[in-house]
C-alpha cells in the first residue's frame, strides 16, 4: 500500500518542477493540468491515488484563476456558454466527490485511461475543423461568441451547437474531476470541440474558467477526508501558478492544429500508462 512521504525539501522542489509542467500543459489546452500531475504522483512518487487526486485538484483550482484572469480581457472565455455548463459540472463534481471512496485505487487507475484515450480520438477525428465563421457579423446565437484570432488574422464567429449533449458530457466531466483530479477539462475541451462547434481556443478557455469551480466542488470532500497533503499542494500550486503563465503565452501562438495533435498526444500517453499501471 503507498504511503504519504514525509516533508523533504528535494521531494518539495520536484513538486514545484511538476507543476509547472502541469500547469503549462493545463493552460496551453484548458485541461487544467491534473492530466499530467495525476499519473506523475501516483506511477513515479508512489502515492495512493486518493491523494494523488486531491493535491491535482488543488492544483486545477490554481491553473483555473490563472488562466481565466489572462483569456477574459481576450474574450475567449465565453461566460454564457460557462455558466450554463457549469450548473451540470457543479453536480456531476459532487456526485464524483461522493462516489470516490467507494472506488478502488485500480479502478479509478483504468476509469483514467479509457476516458483519456477515448477524448484522444475524439479530437484527431476532428483535426481539420476549426469551428471559426470568418464572418464577424454572423449570427452567434444566445451561447456563441466571437473573437479575435491570430491564426486567422481578423474577428471569428462561433455558434455553440448541441446544447443538451454539451450539459450532459459536462456532468460526466464533473463526476470524472472529483473521481479522477483532472479538471473534467478532458472531457469538455475534446466534446465541445468535435461536437458542439466551439473553436479549440475558445473551449480550452472557458473550460479553464469552469474547472476552477468544479475542482472546488470535488477538493471539499477530499480535503474533509484527509486525502489532501497541505505541504505537497502547496508545493505543486507554487509550480502551477508560473507554469501556467507559460502556457497561456504559448497559446497564442500555436496553430489550432498544433494544438490539438499536442492534446491528442498527451491524453494518449497518459491514458495508456495509466491502463499498464492498473494491471
Amino acid at each position: 500500500m503507498p504511503q504519504i512521504p514525509d516533508v523533504s525539501p528535494l521531494l518539495a522542489f520536484v513538486l514545484f518542477v511538476a507543476g509547472t509542467a502541469a500547469g503549462a500543459v493545463g493552460a496551453l489546452l484548458g485541461l487544467g493540468g491534473g492530466v499530467f500531475l495525476v499519473p506523475f504522483l501516483v506511477l513515479l512518487l508512489h502515492l495512493p491515488m486518493h491523494a494523488a487526486v486531491g493535491i491535482s485538484l488543488i492544483t486545477v483550482i490554481a491553473t483555473s484563476t490563472v488562466v481565466t484572469s489572462r483569456r477574459m480581457g481576450q474574450s475567449l472565455v465565453n461566460l454564457r456558454l460557462g455558466m450554463v455548463l457549469e450548473v451540470a459540472t457543479a453536480a456531476g463534481g459532487l456526485t464524483g466527490g461522493v462516489l470516490a471512496a467507494s472506488l478502488s485505487a485500480g479502478t479509478l487507475q483504468r476509469l483514467f485511461g479509457v476516458v483519456t484515450v477515448l477524448s484522444a480520438l475524439a479530437m484527431l477525428a476532428r483535426l481539420e475543423k476549426r469551428n471559426v465563421i470568418l464572418d464577424p457579423s454572423a449570427d452567434t446565437g444566445r451561447l456563441g461568441g466571437r473573437y479575435y484570432e491570430d491564426e486567422s488574422d481578423a474577428v471569428v464567429s462561433y455558434a455553440v451547437k448541441r446544447v443538451p449533449l454539451a450539459l450532459a458530457v459536462s456532468f460526466v466531466a464533473g463526476s470524472v474531476s472529483s473521481l479522477l483530479g483532472v479538471g473534467g477539462g478532458i472531457l469538455k475541451v475534446p466534446a465541445l470541440t468535435a461536437w458542439c462547434g466551439v473553436p479549440l481556443r475558445a473551449a480550452a478557455a472557458t473550460s479553464a474558467f469552469m474547472i476552477g469551480v468544479t475542482a472546488t466542488a470535488g477538493a471539499v470532500i477530499y480535503y474533509g477526508r484527509g486525502d489532501v497533503v497541505p505541504w505537497m499542494a502547496a508545493s505543486a500550486v507554487l509550480g502551477v501558478l508560473a507554469g501556467s503563465r507559460v502556457g497561456s503565452a504559448l497559446s497564442a501562438r500555436a496553430t489550432a492544429k498544433w494544438l490539438k495533435l499536442l492534446l491528442a498526444a498527451v491524453l494518449i500517453a497518459v491514458g495508456v500508462l495509466m491502463l499498464a499501471r492498473s494491471r
